[in-house]
């Protein structure tokens, strides 16, 4: 069928599995319910040059794996993704279902090659994830593109600019969805939506006045309207109100849809300093992968929601460069005042810095070193050298949210709960918006496309089997 540009008639015969959303959860369980020999259409709010929502800026996905395989540099068992899980934020949110992600994750890349995805060596500098991670080539575009291929050689529907409003309900199913176009009837439906990150009044109702200084790294469409909806029709929350994840982005970046370019690395291999120029965290804690999706929330704490990353000559080039160009001065002193910060305060933090750094370490940016910079609050755990070697650089920061956490609760089959403690009949869920069943506060780099992918094939096979039971 060709894909159209707006939705259905009204009047048309209603389609047996119906997916809200063309990001990677989305398109693999419209594959995975084809498979199953379905009528399937995939609704999609945005135009098809912008398809694909947050999944378009990511690049790399964590999945469990026995060894080496040309793409990754070792094995990453389920013990050690189970562990690395549990070791952010809060742990898991559903210990039953995180676990079950864990568990899939392993037949995920494989069933990505089978569906046309195509893979790559990890690129110098990212995020120390050679072992853990693949890498797709191409970037989470080519992703998209690979599955919307895939998906038309299958079959699949896709109308495109239509944003749906509304669910018609009869009872525990669904029967259409509602929107500017018509009603689209549906059989069996999978919300793949994404979050409400892109809502700017959901978020103050958590965060008050300091959402107006968070930045949107994604689509500007994931304004949360399918999950409103499925609450106003009884369905169960599950995740925590201000769960995110947010990293630090240049602050001069776009309020939505910057992307993964807008990301900051510089954090491990220099300090970082609020408006009145102090250290408020250790930048050193743990490695990159494990801890850079704190820094989001560690800036939202920070007066006016801003932060500072500042480095010097002996690390430029160790990482990924920030998509805008740093400040860059002869002397700390001059650096701060180009960033409008107090010389002074920048430059006493800088000496106290330097005279903490316990001497005789060994810089190492690939491993937990035995360079700490202590007896100083906050310490620096990790990869403290003196920042002493002009020319200095600087870059501000905001919180950058990727995805909001709390949507809609599921069961192991990715029903949809209700609050009555009973599940929908024919409607399920898929990504970020059910993440916050197994994300609780942290974040683990390329683990949303792991959720996306593990539970787009369990919604997809489910309202597969569904979609002619009412």
């Amino acid at each position: 069928m060709t894909p159209s540009t707006g939705a259905p008639s009204s009047g048309s015969k209603p389609w047996d599995v119906v997916i809200i959303g063309g990001g990677n959860a989305g398109l693999v369980a419209a594959i995975t319910a084809r498979q199953h020999g379905q009528r399937v259409l995939v609704v999609e709010r945005a135009p098809a040059a912008m398809r694909g929502g947050n999944t378009r800026h990511t690049r790399n996905i964590r999945c469990v794996h026995a060894g080496a395989d040309g793409f990754t540099t070792g094995s990453y068992l389920a013990d050690e993704l189970w562990r690395d899980l549990c070791g952010v934020g809060t742990g898991p949110s559903n210990e039953r279902l995180a676990e079950l992600t864990v568990r899939e994750s392993e037949t995920v890349p494989g069933w990505m090659s089978d569906h046309g995805v195509r893979w790559q060596r990890p690129l110098a500098g990212t995020l120390q994830l050679g072992r853990t991670n693949h890498f797709f080539l191409g970037g989470g575009k080519a992703l998209v593109n690979t599955y919307h291929r895939t998906a038309a050689r299958m079959g699949i529907a896709v109308c495109y600019g239509t944003t749906v409003e509304d669910l018609v309900m009869d009872g525990d199913r669904c029967r259409g969805l509602v929107t500017a176009g018509g009603t689209i009837g549906a059989r069996a439906l999978v919300c793949a939506s994404g979050g409400f990150e892109a809502d700017l009044a959901w978020l103050r109702r958590y965060w008050g006045d300091a959402a107006d200084n968070f930045l949107i790294r994604g689509s500007p469409d994931n304004d949360g309207r399918v999950i409103a909806a499925l609450y106003r029709h009884g369905a169960a929350s599950a995740g925590e109100e201000r769960g995110f994840h947010a990293v630090a982005i240049d602050a001069r970046s776009p309020r939505f849809d910057g992307g993964i370019a807008t990301r900051l690395d510089s954090v491990p291999f220099g300090i970082v300093v609020n408006s009145g120029g102090r250290r408020f965290y250790d930048e050193g804690e743990e490695i990159w992968p494990k801890r850079y999706a704190i820094w989001g929330r560690n800036i939202t704490e920070q007066p006016g929601q801003i932060a500072y990353s500042l480095w010097d000559a002996k690390v430029q080039g160790l990482f990924l460069p920030p998509m805008y160009d740093p400040a860059e001065a002869g002397s700390v002193g001059e650096l701060a005042g180009m960033l409008g910060l107090d010389p002074t305060a920048v430059a006493q933090t800088v000496t106290d810095f330097n005279a903490a750094i316990r001497p005789g370490g060994t810089f190492d940016p690939a491993v937990l070193d035995d360079c700490a910079a202590t007896g100083i609050s906050p310490p620096k755990s990790h990869w403290a050298q003196p920042i002493d070697t002009p020319p200095y650089y600087g870059v501000p920061m905001r919180p950058g949210i990727t995805f909001t956490y709390m949507g809609t609760a599921v069961t192991e089959q990715a029903r949809v709960l209700r609050t009555d403690g009973t599940t929908f009949g024919n409607v399920f869920a898929a990504g970020e918006i059910m993440s916050g069943n197994i994300l609780s506060t942290g974040y683990l780099a390329g683990f949303g496309l792991t959720i996306g992918s593990v539970w787009g094939r369990i919604a997809g096979a489910e309202a597969a089997r569904h979609a002619h039971d009412g």
